[in-house]
């Protein structure tokens, strides 16, 4: 009997890890199914809309629960790498946002849905990447929590110095405040009550072992309900979205570099640069989707197609990243 136990759970963690490592072609298949959905049915579609939070925050709780907080203090007792991390997120790429974006200054909606994106380092998939890149994944991992509040934190200030004091764009500070509830805290107070839970319980045990499942599936819903019910507006305004677009291309190709020259002056190992150039380069646009929704009604449509649009463009330069920062950061170390 136990050795039958045995090999179930090995098959489990095999099953689980195949599903894990194949995650960037079940995102990309998500995409594209939404993508069409979206503009077959742009009316049915746009309701989809209401299922954003849900299943962002679905997908917190998700990535919470793989967050081994026992151990972070091990992560985050890397002070280098701690340090080069948050140099390069929220001083180093906000200087090359805010130069990337001056041209912007007449086109408010898009701005702020540029900025909105762009100042805010990805705490999810960027895991996944950084991986299959040859970065320091389980360090990634252990300063995702620091790096998502300093980004709520900071976001606001960002925004009030890059959007002029005469643009329309009024920026309030209750959608940071409720997304950060909605979306970190109660997920984040969840995964560690469950995981606190497991260890008394066989039944939390089970729960977790279910959702440990769960990234996956539960960001290739995200990625149906946010592309499903925006991709239409995007399409519909890409004249209007146009001068975005150089200025993504733009922090494509300069984001890891900037990310790596950081990581060089503070003199890393190979592996731990590399996080930190996937870090500078990946992007949270999922969570901050919801901030730019609740934006004034007049620039709210075209600042979450702004957010979209970068989303897309980065899902595909993630696929040069993994290739590209392997070879080039470090090689020889």
């Amino acid at each position: 009997m136990s050795n039958t136990l045995d090999n179930i759970a090995i098959y489990y963690i095999v099953d689980r890890e195949q599903l894990e490592k194949n995650q960037i072609p079940v995102y990309f298949v998500a995409v594209i199914v939404a993508a069409i959905g979206g503009l077959l049915a742009p009316d049915a579609s746009q309701a989809l809309g209401a299922l954003v939070t849900p299943a962002i925050a679905v997908l917190m709780y998700a990535m919470f629960l793989q967050i081994p907080f026992l151990d972070l203090r091990k992560g985050l007792a890397n002070k280098r790498f701690m340090t080069a991390l948050l140099t390069a997120n929220f001083v180093a790429i906000p200087l090359l946002v805010w130069a990337l974006t001056m041209g912007l200054a007449d086109h408010p909606a898009i701005l702020v849905g540029a900025l909105l994106v762009l100042l805010t380092p990805c705490i999810d998939y960027v895991v996944v990447f950084t991986h299959i890149g040859k970065g320091d994944s389980k360090l990634t991992l252990a300063a995702t929590p620091l790096l998502l509040v300093l980004q709520l934190v900071l976001l606001p200030l960002y925004l009030a110095f890059m959007v002029s004091d005469d643009s329309a764009v009024v920026i309030s500070v209750g959608p940071f405040v409720e997304a950060f509830v909605v979306l970190i805290a109660l997920p984040l107070v969840l995964a560690v009550a469950t995981a606190a839970g497991a260890k008394g319980s066989r039944i939390v045990e089970g729960w977790n072992n279910v959702w440990a499942w769960m990234p996956v599936p539960a960001m290739a819903a995200v990625l149906v309900v946010v592309i499903g019910s925006q991709i239409s507006t995007v399409v519909r305004d890409m004249d209007k979205l146009l001068p975005v677009i150089p200025v993504y291309i733009g922090f494509m190709l300069l984001a890891p570099v900037v990310g790596a020259l950081v990581a060089r002056a503070f003199k890393l190992p190979a592996s731990t640069a590399r996080s930190v150039a996937f870090s500078s380069s990946t992007r949270n646009s999922l969570v901050v989707l919801p901030l730019a929704l609740a934006l004034p009604e007049e620039i709210r449509g075209l600042a979450a197609a702004a957010v979209i649009t970068q989303t897309l463009i980065e899902l595909v330069s993630e696929l040069i990243y993994i290739r590209a920062i392997p070879a080039l950061v470090w090689r020889k170390m």
